[in-house]
């Protein structure tokens, strides 16, 4: 996931194995880089495993202060795995969400949860379906990891006035609604052209219509219209948001003085001499021969 301004370059290697937990490992791993554009020089090597689920919750939690309507106290929360307690620290922070009714198919998965967000103020309720998680809920977040086009939500589920924020649906063949779902509703998107092919409305003709969220964050296209509309934001994460996320690391990791140093680049006495930089390290392999 590349991007670039004038004045710095950033990338995140990312990838999601939904078998990993079997080995002991996480199903998202990600690192990535921060750079100098005018020297390319790297600047900042970091962790995004845990900055990742810090700003896709941060995003969710932005787009739905504009489409969810603002008396909402109820969220469903379906998937309660490793991206769950930061979507709910950041509904219940951000949005002023009191209670959330949980629903995973794997009960080990609320277990966790639900001990995580003890004494968080959180009231949580666990359900036997994802029909039972969201009956009355005002937000409805899906976080599910399967990879695969599945219906984790259907029209029957979805009542008036609902916000829908989807954030498992984050690569080709992986959904998470009903088409109809997203038929039913305005749905916002991060940027159209990448969640056309990784988002839910990946399984809906090109000229679907949906909107950007910057446009609404600056005035451009309406956010929530009435109290009865269904808005879906369709979250895939985007490039832009770590390029963000690492900017904000590397300024912190510099103010409170963290992280350390790596010889990424070797240091030459004479720039053009890269060769010359073996030299010494093969004169002592020829003595030690």
């Amino acid at each position: 996931m590349p991007i670039a301004d004038d004045t710095l370059y950033s990338f995140k290697y990312v990838n999601g194995h939904p078998k990993n937990t079997r080995e002991g490992l996480p199903t998202v791993m990600a690192f990535g880089v921060l750079a100098d554009v005018a020297t390319g020089a790297p600047l900042l090597l970091s962790e995004l495993t845990l900055t990742t689920a810090l700003r896709t919750a941060a995003m969710s939690a932005v787009a739905a202060q504009v489409l969810a309507r603002p008396d909402s106290r109820v969220m469903a929360l379906i998937g309660n795995g490793a991206q769950a307690e930061f979507q709910a620290l950041a509904f219940q922070h951000l949005l002023g969400i009191g209670e959330l009714r949980l629903f995973d198919t794997d009960p080990a998965a609320t277990d966790k949860l639900m001990a995580n967000l003890r004494g968080s103020g959180l009231t949580l309720t666990r359900c036997g379906s994802t029909a039972e998680a969201v009956r009355g809920a005002d937000i409805v977040t899906t976080v599910t990891a399967d990879k695969t086009n599945a219906t984790i939500l259907t029209p029957a589920m979805v009542e008036p006035g609902m916000h829908i924020n989807a954030v498992g649906g984050d690569c080709p063949g992986k959904t998470e609604l009903h088409p109809d779902v997203l038929r039913g509703a305005r749905v916002f998107v991060e940027y159209e052209p990448q969640t056309r092919i990784e988002g839910d409305i990946q399984r809906l003709p090109a000229d679907f219509p949906v909107t950007e969220l910057w446009q609404v964050l600056t005035g451009q296209a309406p956010g929530r219209m009435d109290t009865a509309e269904v808005t879906v934001f369709d979250s895939v994460g985007f490039a832009l948001e770590d390029y963000a996320a690492l900017r904000f690391v590397h300024a912190q990791a510099q103010r409170l003085g963290l992280g350390e140093t790596l010889d990424l680049i070797p240091e030459l006495d004479d720039p053009k001499n890269l060769f010359g930089l073996l030299q010494p390290r093969a004169a002592a392999l020829r003595r030690a021969v």
